[in-house]
């Protein structure tokens, strides 16, 4: 469980996060949209750790997460980052079996790569495992480090899994299947923050969403109740309809397309 109070967040007088409350359940997927520079990768940054908040609170789990050590945060939580920079030839294969670090001291366990094996395969790259990381595409690097980050809580109870615009890159397909897969671990108790650019995306695998708008929460709850013409229209500038998604209880976006002749 993820329970964010009060949280704010200034750099250099500038204040990026603004009294951010909201909180994450196990068995949930929620996620954090908003225009470009409302502070989305910044609040990720603070609920891993990865940054220290100005003020407020942050508890995973029920302890303030400054009371964890590095490796008793990374046995049951994992990020996936915006950019993953790697110049060294490792094989796909190591590459992920690093997500298994904190579960072993000096030599991995049959365990540790039998756990990396089973995520390569949910993500569809078990056929890749021997090939050379920077060889592969954008788009199948960053597939294999979403089973690196799987692989590290692949076995943990109450996970918590953290997104940074996990589908970029990805073709149609992959992004649903990625977000496919985070769901599953959802169903099995873990608790996932993905940071979504695609509403639609966002609408349709959401439990709950929170919205920003520069640095503050514009909007909390249901996707029915985030995306919403009022809301998108103040938080992006954009007017849309909404329509019913055809088969899932969620709304679908569709931009009217005069608005972008009239700023030519």
């Amino acid at each position: 469980m993820l329970e964010v109070r009060n949280l704010s967040y200034q750099i250099r007088g500038r204040k990026l996060l603004n009294e951010v409350s909201f909180c994450a359940k196990p068995g949930e997927l929620l996620a954090v949209v908003g225009a470009n520079g409302a502070g989305k990768s910044t609040l990720l940054k603070l609920c891993t750790g990865e940054l220290k908040s100005t003020t407020g609170a942050i508890s995973l789990h029920g302890r303030g997460i400054e009371t964890y050590s590095e490796k008793e945060l990374a046995s049951f939580r994992a990020v996936l980052p915006q950019q993953n920079s790697v110049i060294f030839p490792f094989l796909v294969s190591e590459l992920v079996l690093m997500g298994r670090y904190p579960h072993f001291d000096f030599h991995p366990s049959e365990h540790d790569y039998l756990v990396a094996g089973l995520a390569l395969k949910k993500v569809g790259m078990w056929e890749f495992a021997s090939r050379v990381f920077t060889t592969l595409s954008g788009g199948e690097q960053q597939r294999v480090q979403l089973a690196r980050v799987l692989a590290q809580i692949w076995d943990t109870s109450a996970g918590l899994l953290f997104l940074d615009e996990p589908t970029t890159g990805l073709d149609l397909l992959h992004q649903h299947q990625l977000l496919e897969i985070a769901r599953e671990f959802t169903q099995k108790g873990f608790c996932v923050v993905a940071i979504l650019h695609d509403l639609n995306l966002a609408a349709q695998y959401a439990d709950q969403i929170v919205m920003l708008r520069s640095g503050r929460i514009e909007a909390i709850g249901s996707p029915h109740e985030v995306i919403t013409v009022g809301n998108i229209q103040r938080v992006f500038n954009l007017s849309v309809w909404l329509v019913n998604h055809p088969e899932l209880a969620c709304p679908m976006i569709v931009p009217q397309q005069h608005q972008f002749s009239e700023h030519n």
